[in-house]
């Protein structure tokens, strides 16, 4: 058979072969990250997400936990993982032979085919109410860095902590950005933990948040990437057109005023719902598809932030599907990119294909992901 579909497919005009090969390509090819969440009971397989991803040239995915499926499922692609520790592994996590236990069974039997970057330790941790939880934080960060150390992976695997905005104190302007107070003894020892492991801090800005709790205040083309006035910092005279670059900068600042200037800067979560309750102003399909269109140009001109014009934002969208099973207002449910069938929520240029057939019986049958795409060519020529 594999003989049968080789002769036909030689004839195939080079001009279908490009154009359909186009047909697969989008502007995610541009290194944004994308927030695999899986809150929901109706999500397509690990293996029909690989293939939608890699039809969309998505090379970076975030997930929560480490899910075995999907990074079986994403195994010899040239995709990069960012895997999780939820909260409730903190305390544990502290005691060097249970952090070494768990990338032992967690990391290592899948890093050799699917490519693992970074370990994130809880989620948010410090704007939350439990003081224990905060205390376990940096322990549990020094001891799955110990364990990677042991095991050889300290160089490719980096460990880090996704904050909320809410650690900052103040924000704007950018250059008198700080973190709070009551915060600091515990950001204090994570920065000195960032510089000595060399790893980035990874902070979560939603700039919706900002107009939905003060639409009257906050200038919707501001945080969605139009064209606006913008607003200077009266102290750099640099000049800002949008939310979220501010928002990194300010980061930056509260940095610096901590001792520090060489950590880098990643935003870990950001998007626009589609969808909301009544009192979430500006939650729309089209205010969704101008923040998450605008901010994948940005990305593709490798833009940097005005205190930081050097350095191109590092970025990852929430999230790849809308989850149907999030707790909270109905923006939560509504952050996707792709309906759970592969249908795009709005259009903003994604032309990825999610395949009804579980991929994994196609890898069963020897073929590869190239020649599953010549078969969709060949069906469609013929």
């Amino acid at each position: 058979m594999a003989i049968l579909f080789c002769n036909f497919i030689k004839p195939l005009p080079l001009l279908l072969l490009l154009s359909f090969t186009d047909l697969f390509a989008s502007t995610l090819s541009l290194g944004i990250g994308i927030n695999y969440g899986q809150i929901a009971n109706n999500l397509p397989t690990p293996s029909r997400v690989s293939f939608l991803l890699r039809s969309l040239n998505v090379t970076r995915v975030k997930l929560y936990d480490a899910d075995p499926n999907v990074l079986t499922a994403f195994a010899n692609t040239n995709v990069e993982f960012v895997i999780g520790l939820g909260n409730e592994y903190l305390q544990r996590m502290s005691d060097p032979q249970q952090a070494q236990a768990w990338i032992q069974q967690h990391v290592q039997p899948y890093h050799t085919q699917t490519k693992i970057t970074c370990i994130t330790v809880g989620n948010e941790v410090l704007t939350g109410t439990d003081t224990q939880l905060k205390s376990y934080l940096l322990p549990a960060m020094q001891g799955v860095y110990r364990a990677l150390v042991n095991l050889g992976l300290s160089n490719e695997i980096y460990v880090a902590h996704p904050h909320s905005a809410g650690i900052l104190a103040n924000s704007f302007p950018p250059s008198s950005g700080s973190f709070r107070q009551d915060l600091s003894e515990y950001i204090h020892g994570m920065l000195n933990f960032h510089v000595q492991t060399k790893s980035p801090f990874l902070i979560n800005f939603y700039p919706f948040f900002a107009y939905k709790d003060n639409p009257n205040e906050v200038p919707l083309d501001y945080v969605l990437f139009q064209p606006n006035q913008g607003m200077t910092d009266p102290i750099t005279n640099l000049k800002y057109d949008n939310m979220l670059y501010a928002q990194i900068d300010a980061v930056y600042s509260a940095i610096k005023a901590m001792g520090h200037t060489d950590i880098p800067v990643k935003v870990s979560e950001t998007g626009w719902p589609s969808k909301g309750d009544p009192n979430e102003f500006g939650a729309t399909p089209e205010n969704a598809a101008l923040y998450n269109g605008n901010l994948f140009q940005r990305m593709q001109q490798n833009q940097g932030t005005p205190a930081k014009p050097s350095e191109p934002i590092d970025v990852y969208v929430f999230a790849l599907f809308n989850e149907n099973l999030k707790p909270g207002p109905a923006s939560e449910r509504n952050y996707g990119l792709y309906y759970p069938d592969g249908t795009p929520v709005y259009n903003i240029g994604l032309r990825g294909f999610l395949p009804r057939m579980d991929y994994s019986a196609a890898k069963k049958n020897a073929f590869s992901f190239s020649a599953l795409l010549l078969m969709m060519i060949f069906l469609i020529h013929f």
